[in-house]
């Protein structure tokens, strides 16, 4: 008999179609709640608890220093879990109906400059052989379509449409889009598309990008591509696929995009997704508003 934390692992897989990333940091936040009131509570189950319960396994999480940050993500993965036990009707009363979320400070996300990202791309503009070229198509294709990174890694050669200049991107919860392709990525696709169908003679995978072994890239190597190019020219703290993203959203917002085309290039359902990148836009605003407003003028 199936039990109730796989029927869970099922709901988030097949029906709220999550990825398998997520679903396992869910189950694994849910199994680590189990083991403490395991530990301390001498229950077994977890179907039937109370709030004091989860009360006390938070401030045990706190107590071992982790950020009010994680400890909202673990209460988020609770709360999923109960709300589906409600769903199934296996309880009567979530047990988190009343919980608030604990404090945590806004992370401020810094997108790179348009001159750090011109340099890396001028940096990687005479670079040769499959994973140089590769790599360099890593980096514009992040920074002219704003994609995941989990979703570049998923890309397949049949999503790529050369002669429509469009990709078929497959996002968060199987949710499909189509990207434009600039004419230069264009040129790009099909100078690798070149190299990698030299690999293709020794392998046979479906997937885009390649290691040099002709393996799917993992998001660990892909993030220490973004990373170590960007580290040359940007003393930013954090310099990933998703600052890359970030950045492509500032900076069509900064160039007079309007929010809800930039919502659509980046996949968000709701344009309160969006609006977040607006306020890296400020200092942008604030600038053109100054050149502009006969009072700002000197």
């Amino acid at each position: 008999m199936i039990t109730n934390k796989e029927a869970f692992r099922n709901y988030l897989l097949l029906e709220k179609k999550y990825s398998s990333h997520t679903v396992t940091a869910y189950c694994n936040d849910v199994d680590s709640f189990e083991t403490y009131n395991a530990l301390y509570f001498e229950q077994e189950s977890i179907e039937q608890v109370n709030y004091s319960q989860v009360r006390s396994w938070v401030v045990s999480l706190v107590d071992r220093n982790i950020s009010n940050t994680s400890v909202n993500r673990k209460i988020a993965s609770l709360k999923a879990f109960y709300k589906f036990l409600l769903k199934t009707k296996q309880i009567e009363v979530n047990p988190l109906l009343k919980h608030n979320a604990l404090k945590a400070p806004k992370l401020l996300q810094i997108p790179f400059s348009e001159k750090e990202v011109v340099e890396v791309l001028d940096f990687m503009q005479n670079i040769s052989g499959f994973e140089g070229i590769r790599n360099k198509l890593i980096v514009d294709l992040f920074y002219a379509t704003g994609m995941r990174r989990a979703e570049l890694i998923g890309l397949k050669t049949s999503n790529i449409d050369l002669s429509s200049s469009t990709i078929k991107v497959l996002g968060k919860r199987n949710k499909e889009r189509i990207l434009p392709v600039l004419p230069i990525i264009k040129e790009q696709f099909d100078i690798y598309l070149k190299e990698r169908s030299a690999l293709m003679s020794i392998v046979n995978e479906d997937y885009l990008f390649l290691t040099k072994k002709g393996l799917k890239l993992n998001d660990s190597f892909v993030y220490r591509l973004i990373n170590s190019y960007f580290s040359t020219v940007s003393e930013k703290v954090k310099k990933s696929p998703h600052i890359l993203r970030h950045t492509f959203a500032t900076h069509l917002l900064n160039n007079g995009a309007d929010l809800n085309s930039v919502k659509e290039l980046l996949g968000h359902s709701s344009l309160a997704s969006t609006q977040i990148y607006t306020h890296s836009s400020l200092s942008e605003l604030k600038s053109v508003y100054k050149e502009a407003h006969p009072r700002g003028r000197k």
